[in-house]
C-alpha cells in the first residue's frame, strides 16, 4: 500500500498525513493474530484512510485549514473507533478543502488535489482526497463526509463508489456545526466493501444524540438479491435542474435501462417539488460556516481562504426567523419525499450534470454553470436536507475519458436496498479499475 502511495500520491496529492511507522506496526500485529487463527474482526489488517475532518487518535485533524492546530487528536471519531475495533489499519488522513466549504479539493494548507483520470481536472470535493486515494488503490476503504454531496460528487468525478448513509445510521462526534446535514460515509472500489464498512460503522455510539441506538444490521445480507420486482423512478432533472450535459444524459439513461433489464419496474417520474430547494440548504449551510469561522476571531481574515470568507459572510446576515423557516421547509421537503417513496423503492438521477472540470476553480471556468458551486451539482444536496441514503456509482466515461456517475437514492433507513441495487448494477455494468494516474 505504501509502495502505491510512494508511486502515485505525488501526482494527485490525496494524503495530508501518512502514518507509515504506526501502520506497519499494526500490520505486524494483525499478521500475528491471523497466524494464531484469532483475527480481531471483520477487517483485521485492511488499510483504511480517513478524511481530515474526522478524528483519529494520535493524528492531527486540520480540516484543510491553517486556522487549526497541528496537534494530535486524543480520541477517535465513532466510525474510526468501530473500524479499529475490528482490526482496520489506519494509514493516514486525506485532503479536503478548508472545512469542506466547496465541492472541489484544494486548500491553503494542503494545496491542490487532482483527479486520477486526468490530473488537469478536479476530483471533486469535499472528500476529494479520499476519492483519489481509493481509485488508485491507496487504501481499500476511505471514510468521507457529506453535507451537500461531498461523498457523491468526488465519487462521480473520480470513478468510485460513494455511499452517504441515512444520517442517523452512522454516529458522528464531535457534533458538526452543520448539524444533521452532515453524514459520515465511505468511498470504495466496490459495493461489497461499502456494505462491509457500513456494517461495522453503524454500531451505536452514545456520543451522537441524533444516531440510532439499536444495533446495526449486517448490510452484506441480501446484497446479491438483485432488483427484480423493485419499483424504480428515474428523474433526469429532479424537475428543476437547468442543465444536463448530453454525454451524461446518454450514459445515465443507459444505466437506467440496465435496471429494467434486471427486472425492475422503471418509470420516469419527478418528485412533487416546489422548485429548487437550494435556498433552504443555503440558509442552513452558510449560517453554519459563519458561526464556525467566528470561533477563530480576527485570524480568519489573514489565514482563511478568501472565497470561504466571502461565502460565509452571507451567513452572518441570516436572521433567526429565516433559519427557523428553513428548518420548517426542510420538514416539508421530507414529507414530499416520504410520499414519493411510498410509491417507489428507489429513485435514480444523474450524480452530477457534467464531468469533472479543471483544477483551480470553484465553478467550471467557462461561466456556463453559474457562480455558486451548488449550481453545477443540483442532484446531491436535497438528500442531505431529507437525510436519505444516497450513493453514486460509475456508469460510464465521457469521450474525454472522464467518469460519469449514477445516483441511487432510497427512503430513510433503506440503506440495505440502496446497497443491493448498487451491487446489482455493479455486476451488470462493471467499471474497470484505474491502475495508475493519467498525468497530463
Amino acid at each position: 500500500m505504501f509502495d502505491r502511495i510512494d508511486r502515485h500520491d505525488g501526482a494527485v496529492n490525496a494524503f495530508c498525513w501518512v502514518d507509515r511507522e504506526g501502520a506497519l506496526g499494526s500490520a505486524k500485529e494483525s499478521e500475528a493474530r491471523w497466524r494464531a487463527g484469532a483475527p480481531r474482526g471483520l477487517i483485521d489488517g485492511v488499510p483504511v484512510g480517513i478524511k481530515d475532518n474526522l478524528l483519529v487518535a494520535g493524528m492531527p485533524a486540520r480540516f484543510g485549514s491553517k486556522l487549526t492546530p497541528a496537534v494530535p487528536a486524543a480520541h477517535d471519531a465513532p466510525a474510526v473507533a468501530r473500524l479499529c475495533e475490528q482490526g482496520a489499519i489506519i494509514i493516514g488522513k486525506t485532503t479536503m478543502p478548508e472545512f469542506g466549504w466547496k465541492a472541489v479539493t484544494d486548500s491553503p494548507l494542503t494545496g491542490v488535489t487532482r483527479n486520477p483520470w486526468d490530473t488537469r481536472m478536479t476530483p471533486g470535493g469535499s472528500s476529494g482526497g479520499a476519492a483519489a486515494a481509493v481509485v488508485l488503490g491507496m487504501g481499500n476503504i476511505h471514510l468521507g463526509t457529506d453535507g451537500g454531496g461531498s461523498i457523491r460528487i468526488p465519487a462521480a468525478f473520480s470513478g468510485c463508489y460513494g455511499l452517504k448513509p441515512t444520517r442517523a445510521r452512522v454516529p458522528a462526534w464531535p457534533a458538526s456545526p452543520l448539524g444533521t446535514l452532515a453524514h459520515v460515509g465511505t468511498l470504495t472500489r466496490s459495493v461489497a466493501d461499502a456494505a462491509l464498512a457500513l456494517t461495522i460503522m453503524a454500531a451505536p455510539d452514545a456520543r451522537d444524540v441524533y444516531a440510532w441506538t439499536s444495533s446495526a444490521p449486517d448490510f452484506r445480507s441480501g446484497l446479491e438479491e438483485g432488483v427484480a420486482g423493485m419499483r424504480v423512478a428515474y428523474s433526469p432533472r429532479l424537475a428543476y435542474a437547468k442543465r444536463l450535459d448530453s454525454e451524461v444524459e446518454t450514459a445515465v439513461t443507459a444505466a437506467v435501462r440496465a435496471f429494467a433489464e434486471l427486472g425492475a419496474h422503471v418509470e420516469e417520474a419527478d418528485p412533487e417539488l416546489e422548485g429548487d430547494p437550494i435556498a433552504v440548504w443555503d440558509t442552513l449551510w452558510w449560517s453554519s460556516f459563519a458561526t464556525l469561522l467566528q470561533s477563530f476571531g480576527e485570524r480568519v481574515q489573514a489565514e482563511a481562504e478568501p472565497g470561504l470568507l466571502v461565502a460565509a459572510a452571507r451567513g452572518l446576515k441570516t436572521p433567526v426567523g429565516d433559519y427557523i423557516r428553513a428548518q420548517l421547509k426542510r420538514a416539508d421537503l421530507h414529507q414530499i419525499f416520504a410520499r414519493f417513496f411510498a410509491r417507489y423503492d428507489l429513485l435514480l438521477t444523474p450524480s452530477m450534470p457534467r464531468a469533472a472540470f479543471e483544477v483551480g476553480y470553484v465553478v467550471p471556468p467557462a461561466g456556463e454553470w453559474g457562480e455558486a458551486w451548488t449550481q453545477w451539482c443540483p442532484f446531491t444536496y436535497p438528500f442531505n436536507l431529507t437525510q436519505q441514503p444516497a450513493a453514486s456509482i460509475p456508469c460510464g466515461l465521457t469521450r474525454a475519458g472522464l467518469p460519469i456517475g449514477l445516483q441511487i437514492v432510497g427512503a430513510i433507513g433503506a440503506d440495505a436496498l440502496v446497497l443491493r441495487a448498487s451491487r446489482a448494477f455493479e455486476q451488470a455494468r462493471p467499471f474497470g479499475a484505474l491502475q495508475e494516474p493519467r498525468v497530463r
